[in-house]
């Protein structure tokens, strides 16, 4: 199958199209990366998503708009992929859609929701779409996050090493084995959530986020507000946990300093250490030989480069090295978790979600034609080899 896969991650700054082939051979799934297609979503579009997200209250008129909008601009940039690198072959499109709220009380997480409708994405395709990738484990009692655990497990985390597998988005998630085998994954908390509130705040949105790690290689670490931060409660909550910009918005770091003056610079130069911090005391816990990153924080030297002194003797690489960019990688994850769910195959792993039972996820809007699904799988794949 040809498989688009639409992700717009918790900086909701750019919708990615990631267009791969996918097939089974034996107990391998391969994964043959065809492209990828980005664009940024539109200035007055971000805005609003801003505007609606916690702690700001909003209306059902406005969650009611930005679910038709968000579809419409989804649909967009599938039918581009679609035309531009699957030369309009395309059998399927998933989309995650974009996270408004993830609901978590006493550590357990109740609810999720991603706006951007998906019959739009199919009114636009002709595709039948794959959507609501995160209820389903919710139900069983998951956190149904991160789902990158899925193919990090089918693709990074096997061999003698021990490696980690870590996303650097709006919020940092790792995957990683345990002692005894099992898949465990988390959020660990902010990566660019708190720096892109911070520039966009001190620069009146004239700078969405830190450039090539500009600003945090200007400043100096503030150590009395990096200790302030590191004392969340949530960094000392048990795994598996999950969180978002509930937690972390655009308010929390304000409310820290309560009207304390720190230049922008160190101010951003501080929360890149918290990232560097977080990711180092995970890789010190699980005892990791390697860490594999991506995400859009690879692009940050800065915090690359503090994630790699911290986080010695550990070795830190990304995941271009095993044929998928690390820009692309959580839209080619939600392809192959689509390709699992048409196929009949669960996309959770219950120890790294902390649901009762593996799931198949999502929800299918048919496209233009009958809808027509593949055979069920004979077994899931045990393995995902990229074929370069």
């Amino acid at each position: 199958m040809t498989v688009i896969g639409l992700m717009s991650g918790t900086s909701y700054d750019a919708v990615d199209a990631a267009v791969a082939e996918l097939w089974q051979d034996g107990a391998d799934l391969v994964l043959r990366p065809l492209g990828l297609v980005s664009r940024d979503v539109p200035d007055e579009l971000r805005g609003r998503i801003a505007a609606a997200l916690p702690p700001a209250s909003t209306s059902m008129a406005d969650v009611c708009r930005l679910d038709t909008e968000i579809g419409r601009l989804f649909g967009s940039v599938a039918t581009e992929a679609d035309d531009r690198v699957a030369g309009g072959r395309a059998d399927l499109v998933v989309s995650h859609g974009q996270t408004v709220y993830h609901w978590v009380e006493d550590g357990r997480a109740l609810g999720t929701l991603q706006l951007g409708a998906a019959a739009w994405i199919a009114e636009a395709t002709g595709r039948p779409v794959v959507s609501d990738l995160r209820t389903r484990d919710i139900t069983r009692g998951g956190q149904a996050a991160p789902l990158a655990s899925t193919l990090d497990a089918l693709l990074l985390l096997s061999g003698e090493r021990r490696r980690g597998a870590l996303n650097l988005g709006g919020i940092a998630n790792i995957s990683v084995r345990s002692d005894d085998g099992a898949v465990l994954a988390y959020d660990l908390g902010p990566a660019s959530a708190l720096m892109d509130s911070a520039v966009s705040r001190h620069t009146g949105g004239a700078e969405r986020m830190d450039t090539d790690g500009r600003r945090a290689a200007a400043g100096r670490v503030d150590h009395d507000l990096l200790s302030a931060l590191l004392a969340e409660p949530y960094y000392a909550q048990p795994i598996p946990k999950s969180t978002g910009k509930e937690l972390f918005h655009p308010e929390y770091v304000p409310a820290l300093l309560a009207g304390r003056e720190i230049a922008v610079d160190d101010l951003v130069a501080t929360l890149t250490e918290l990232t560097a911090v977080l990711v180092a005391e995970a890789a010190r816990r699980h005892r990791l030989d390697e860490l594999v990153v991506s995400g859009g924080g690879v692009r940050n030297p800065v915090l690359m480069a503090r994630i790699a002194a911290l986080s010695a003797p550990a070795e830190v690489r990304t995941v271009d090295d095993v044929g998928i960019p690390a820009q692309a990688k959580e839209a080619y994850l939600f392809a192959v978790l689509g390709w699992l769910t048409v196929h009949g195959l669960p996309g959770t792993i219950p120890s790294a979600t902390g649901a009762s039972a593996p799931s198949v996820l999502g929800s299918i809007t048919p496209g233009a034609e009958p809808l027509r699904l593949p055979e069920p799988a004979p077994r899931a794949p045990a393995r995902l080899v990229v074929q370069r």
